[in-house]
């Protein structure tokens, strides 16, 4: 068999990286499959930071997997394909281990397809780990958890499943750190945005979704100071507005969350602002608006925007 790619979504996040490496160890372990973990974009900062603390290498980045004469790929941590590598469409999905909605997605035959409502798509990777009895080795372990603590502020996030409570505690047993110090490390690594330019900013964890006749851009960074990033408003506007007109987004939305006091501050471009000020049931002032407790795109965004979209 040739090789087969497993990789998380584009613009990866550390559990796009964590679980995509761990489950081709799995798979590789448990099925004697060709798997290579691949990266549909540059590592970030804080995962980069975990990379480093349990000494592994980031994996190579890929943009179309034919180009290597791969035909066959796994998805982790997402399967909406326009958040995949860029031909999806062209190859064969052997397996799927996400904990977001399914949408646009299908395929011409059966596949393996494992979906949880838990925190992070590393939480269902290492409950496959015990199922199977393989054992996990502790960087492995250590990239798991981090992918944890990313997707879940520390545990933090309303996408906290319970079940993820002990999953944390597991791993950061396998791997050897103490889970609330490693965590605050990892994640105020990732809030240093002084050096990213604003189009880097808005593109470091940005998901498109089609929403009715609409294709919204969500983009989300974590801060300790939503002020310090919110003076540069003007730029990140710009840099927004262009996205959207070279993409063909027809609403942007910048969303700066405080990792600290969990809230965030919703910036927004584009033509749809009534509906987005109606799924948050708030005003936009100068294309802001506060949010309140809202610290996950995933349950806290995303589905609210389906909402007031879905109803034009």
């Amino acid at each position: 068999m040739s090789k087969i790619f497993v990789f998380g979504h584009q613009n990866p996040d550390t559990d796009a990286i964590a679980s995509s490496m761990a489950f081709a160890y799995l798979k590789a372990k448990e099925n004697n499959l060709p798997t290579e973990a691949v990266a549909l974009g540059e590592v970030n900062e804080e995962t980069a930071f975990a990379l480093n603390y349990f000494d592994l290498t980031a994996p190579r980045v890929v943009k179309r997997a034919k180009d290597e004469g791969v035909e066959t790929v796994i998805l982790t941590d997402h399967n909406e394909f326009q958040q995949s590598i860029e031909d999806i469409e062209e190859l064969r999905i052997l397996g799927v281990v996400d904990h977001h909605r399914i949408a646009n997605f299908q395929t011409a035959e059966p596949l393996f397809y494992r979906a949880e409502p838990v925190g992070s798509a590393s939480s269902i990777v290492y409950r496959m780990f015990k199922e199977t009895g393989i054992a996990l080795p502790k960087n492995l372990a250590g990239m798991l958890l981090s992918g944890l603590i990313s997707d879940t502020l520390l545990l933090k996030s309303p996408t906290t499943h319970p079940t993820d409570l002990q999953v944390a505690k597991d791993l950061a047993e396998i791997a050897g750190v103490e889970l609330e110090k490693y965590g605050l490390e990892m994640l105020k690594a990732g809030t240093n945005l002084s050096t990213k330019s604003e189009e880097e900013l808005i593109d470091l964890d940005a998901k498109s979704f089609p929403l009715a006749d609409k294709t919204v851009r969500v983009a989300q960074v974590n801060t300790v100071d939503i002020e310090e990033v919110m003076t540069r408003q003007s730029a990140l506007e710009s840099a927004m507005t262009s996205a959207s007109a070279a993409n063909g987004y027809d609403d942007f939305l910048l969303v700066v969350t405080d990792i600290v006091n969990s809230n965030s501050e919703l910036l927004h471009v584009g033509q749809n602002g009534s509906l987005v000020e109606k799924a948050f049931n708030t005003t936009l002032a100068n294309n802001r608006a506060f949010l309140e407790g809202v610290v996950s795109r995933k349950k806290q965004v995303v589905p609210q925007l389906t909402e007031a979209f879905g109803k034009v």
